[in-house]
């Protein structure tokens, strides 16, 4: 059981200061969250016109027929698109939304020793590539789907899959496997 505790701990701490690095430290995300001059007009006009949440521009009014959805679609082929993530207040305070990550960063590396544990005896390059499996599942299923449909860029996305589930797995290959 200590051994377990000690390799969720550690193993949530990596992937926690991965993150930190990723997006903070290094902001290898910089092009996700790209400045525009106009950020000031912008706001303004999405505060006078929208209600808090997401959208996705063009789209059809609730109602609209299948066949009308259809035809504007197609007419949208070719011309600018949009999504948009509005919320009416910035919240700059971290606290929770750090103590939220950590957690999730505990649940997701507890589900993998969970998953190594009943393996058995485990190699040490076994508990690596599942480790990194599990990070480029969670990419691939995820954040590269939406890449295909919504055209975002993810290789950064994919750098933190490899580099976080990788560094877990050297961990968790060295702290857990048979000796």
């Amino acid at each position: 059981m200590k051994k377990t505790i000690i390799a969720v701990l550690v193993g949530a701490l990596i992937l926690f200061i991965w993150q930190f690095i990723s997006w903070g430290a290094v902001n290898l995300h910089s092009g996700m969250q790209q400045y525009t001059p106009k950020q000031t007009e912008i706001l303004k006009y999405l505060g006078d016109n929208l209600e808090e949440g997401f959208y996705y521009l063009p789209g059809s009014a609730p109602g609209t027929s299948q066949e009308e959805m259809q035809k504007q679609y197609e007419d949208s082929n070719g011309k600018p698109w949009a999504q948009i993530y509005y919320h009416k207040a910035l919240d700059t305070a971290m606290t929770m939304n750090m103590v939220r990550g950590l957690i999730v960063d505990l649940l997701a590396v507890f589900l993998l020793v969970f998953l190594i544990q009943k393996m058995g005896n485990a190699s040490f390059q076994t508990i690596v590539l599942s480790s990194l499996s599990v990070g480029l599942i969670g990419y691939l299923s995820v954040t590269y789907v939406n890449s295909i449909w919504f055209q975002t860029k993810t290789l950064i996305d994919l750098l933190d899959a490899v580099v976080s589930w990788g560094a877990i797995g050297l961990w968790l290959g060295f702290w857990l496997r048979k000796k």
